[in-house]
Parts: C-alpha cells; sequence; structure tokens
C-alpha cells in the first residue's frame, strides 16, 4: 500500500514541556552516534501527542536525532502503527482482515464502519470523532474477528457488537476491551477442557484487559502527564514533579511493564534483597529461598571464586581495564570564506545533510577539495569535533566521495539525489 504524507500539513510542530523532558530521556538510553535508535519511540510520542503524524514532527524528531529528514520519512511511511492523515478526536479504528479475521466476519465489521463513520478508509466522521481502515493480522487469531480501538483490542465482535462499541465510544464511554462475547481469553469457545484448576487466581479479566480497566482510559491520547518519566537507566526520573514514591499513577501501557517491586523493568525486591557479593554483610535473610545468604553462597559458590584459602567465598574485585583516550587527531587547514564561485553543496556527500553542512561551514569547510585532502589525522580530528554525529566522517567515508566529487565526478549517491532531489530534504 502506497503510503503518502497529508497534503494539508501544520506550519511547525513542538513537543510539550513534558512530552520535549520524556523524548530527551528516551535518547539517553543509547551510546553516543546512536540516538537513532530512538526513532520510533519519539515518533511515536509525537504522533500521541497530535493525533497524527505530521511532517513538521517527522522533521523536527528528525532533527533531535542528528538524521536526514529522509530517514525519518523512510521510518514513518514504513510503519502502518504510525498514521499520516488526521483521525478521529475520539479514537481511530482499525480492522484486521486478514484470514482468520476475515473467515470470521471481518467484513462485516467493516460495512459498519462505513455505516457509521465514512465510506473510506482513513476519512473522518461527520462530526470528526472517528476514523477507520483496514489493517494486516493483528496476532488475535483465535478471537476472531477483532478491532484495535485505541490501545486495546476488542475480540470476538460481531456486527452488532461494533455498532454499540462505537455508539458508546461518542457518548464518552470507555468499553471494557477484550473478548466481547463472554470468553475470559483465548480459551475454546465450549470452555476449558483442561487446567480447569487454574481459575482461582485469575483476575476479573484477562492480563490485558485487567490493566487496561485499571488505568481507566486507553483510547485517551498521552500527552506525557500520566506517568512519572522514570529513566532508571541514568539512575533518576526524568519528570521533577513526579509524585513521590507509592503514589498511584496511571502507567503507560507502553512502557515497560511493572516489576515486583513497582517500578517499570525494575529488580524484584526480593532480588534487591538478596546480596550481590557474599562478602556484603548482610543480616537479611534471602527472600528467595528463605535462607541465610551464607547458607545460600555455600550452596551456590558464585562465579569467579579462588577455591582453597580463608578467603575462599570473597569474590576478588575484577580490574577494570583503562579505557583509552580518543585520539585527538591534527586540525585539517580551513577558510575563513568559500572561494570566489561559492561553496560546494557538501550535501552531495552521503551523510552530509542542512545541518552537518551547516556546521562544517561554521568549522570552515566549504569546498570538496577541502575534505579530499584529510588524511588519518585530520578524519579523527572531524570526528571528535562533529558535536552529536561523532563517527560520521569515517562511518561514511567522507574523503572517498569528497576524491571523485573534487574531480568533477558523480557518486552513486550524489547523482540519485541529484536526480531526485532528496538532498533538499535531508538533515
Amino acid at each position: 500500500m502506497l503510503r503518502r504524507l497529508h497534503p494539508e500539513q501544520p506550519d511547525s510542530f513542538a513537543f510539550t514541556p513534558a512530552n520535549q523532558e520524556w523524548a530527551e530521556a528516551q535518547i539517553t538510553k543509547f551510546p553516543e552516534g546512536r540516538q537513532a535508535s530512538a526513532i520510533i519511540p519519539l515518533l511515536w510520542r509525537a504522533q500521541e501527542q497530535e493525533g497524527w503524524l505530521t511532517r513538521p514532527a517527522i522533521e523536527h524528531v528528525s532533527e533531535m536525532l542528528g538524521m536526514a529528514y529522509i530517514r525519518g520519512l523512510e521510518v514513518a511511511t514504513f510503519y502502518f502503527m504510525f498514521q499520516l492523515q488526521p483521525v478521529g478526536s475520539v479514537a481511530h479504528i482499525q480492522i484486521c482482515g486478514t484470514t482468520t479475521c476475515m473467515i470470521c466476519g471481518a467484513e462485516d465489521l467493516v460495512a459498519i464502519c462505513r455505516e457509521k463513520i465514512a465510506d473510506r478508509p482513513h476519512e473522518l466522521s461527520a462530526d470528526g470523532k472517528f476514523s477507520w481502515e483496514e489493517v494486516e493480522c493483528l496476532g488475535a487469531c483465535a478471537n476472531a474477528p477483532m478491532a484495535q480501538i485505541g490501545k486495546d483490542y476488542y475480540e470476538d465482535l460481531t456486527a452488532d457488537k461494533l455498532r454499540e462499541l462505537l455508539d458508546r465510544l461518542a457518548a464518552g464511554e470507555v468499553p471494557t476491551p477484550g473478548p466481547q462475547n463472554g470468553r475470559y481469553a483465548s480459551e475454546p469457545l465450549a470452555g476449558l477442557t483442561s487446567l480447569k484448576d487454574q481459575d482461582s487466581g485469575h483476575t476479573q479479566y484477562n492480563a490485558s484487559a485487567q490493566l487496561a480497566v485499571d488505568i481507566g482510559d486507553t483510547v485517551k491520547r498521552i500527552d506525557g502527564t500520566e506517568v512519572p518519566l522514570l529513566t532508571p537507566w541514568i539512575g533518576k526520573g526524568a519528570n521533577k514533579d513526579a509524585p513521590p514514591a507509592g503514589t498511584a499513577v496511571k502507567r503507560d501501557p507502553k512502557m515497560a511493564p511493572e516489576g515486583p517491586d513497582g517500578k517499570p523493568g525494575g529488580r524484584s525486591a526480593a532480588a534487591k534483597a538478596a546480596p550481590r557479593d557474599v562478602g556484603e554483610a548482610s543480616d537479611k535473610r534471602s527472600e528467595v529461598s528463605g535462607e541465610a545468604p551464607e547458607a545460600v553462597a555455600k550452596a551456590k559458590p558464585p562465579l569467579g571464586e579462588v577455591s582453597g584459602g580463608k578467603d575462599a567465598t570473597k569474590k576478588k574485585p575484577a580490574k577494570k581495564a583503562e579505557k583509552a583516550p580518543a585520539d585527538p587527531g591534527r586540525k585539517p587547514s580551513t577558510l575563513e570564506t568559500p572561494r570566489d564561485g561559492g561553496a560546494d553543496d557538501l550535501k552531495m556527500i552521503k551523510g552530509v545533510g542542512p545541518k552537518l553542512e551547516k556546521m562544517l561551514n561554521n568549522m570552515g569547510f566549504y569546498h570538496f577539495d577541502q575534505i579530499a585532502k584529510w588524511g588519518k589525522d585530520e578524519v579523527a580530528w572531524v570526528d571528535q569535533n562533529l558535536e552529536g554525529f561523532k563517527g560520521r566522517v569515517t562511518r561514511d567515508s567522507w574523503v572517498d566521495q569528497a576524491v571523485k566529487l573534487a574531480a568533477g565526478e558523480e557518486t552513486e549517491f550524489s547523482a540519485r539525489a541529484s536526480k531526485n532531489g532528496t538532498n533538499k530534504d535531508r538533515d
């Protein structure tokens, strides 16, 4: 399916303060030079904020990550989770139309969407509250036919049931997700045939539906204020206004699930209670085995233990490898201004977009032949001094490209960029 940006676009985009803080925290998950790995969560949060993914939003996120605009567009247009046109203010309905759902009545659900929302996919309803589309398999085949509404699955649907759900959503309700025919999860329609004694531990709804009920509203878009913006990977919360520990808050269902200690993805309380090393002083008993830490250590010595001697139960600390300092290199010769003929279009070098071109110009590099003369030491210097783009010179082989461009030749990239004009949209 061809996916294009909507013809009508807003003039600009900016994250709300809470979402900006969240986005910056996401970027810290990735090492220097690999920030582009945060592209999907940042695009998703931009879509949650606006309702759909606009071109200014894609470009804004690309700038934050030091990516060419075209790279951000490639991601946004590839994944169907990203809506490239306005969606309903209340909900966007995604009807699964793949084999199992199609056999079980997905076409009837599509007919209801055409009747109650709009005749064609991605069109807004007359009141602007709803939009719909047919999507590929959503992975709930045992509960076909089904639809995703907001962030949850509504399964075992019929045409009448979907009509009722839309009426309730229009009235401001948030129906309980999950199976709509009385099933608990995906057990046989006739009921359980085995493991019948396992029912005692069930919550009222299956785990997914129960979480949605606990959250209270999984149709509402996320604006960044629903949860403490925790960044455990750097040891502190990104949201300085997060409520005190122990305060009940609504969690983002897309975030890492809570661990047993109540923190997203954290170690369990039992794991935290257990000493990391048998040499640590502790009077606590292991919450996992019920035995004293010494007994646990005796039963299973730590890895790397040295046998024999009175200190055999203690791990010797490993020596930390000293990190070699980065090669500072040597600064290449620069120019204060471009030569009389004007600066070369450095964006013809693969890996250089408008932002990098501006940085290079500010450093005194305007021409292909300047870059073509860089040796190993000069490349090392530039690689170290491209803030936010360290290593880009080496990774994209700028010097090899510049040698050809300075000689008046074309590279495969420059030929494609000149023909399609793609360099104009890059960053």
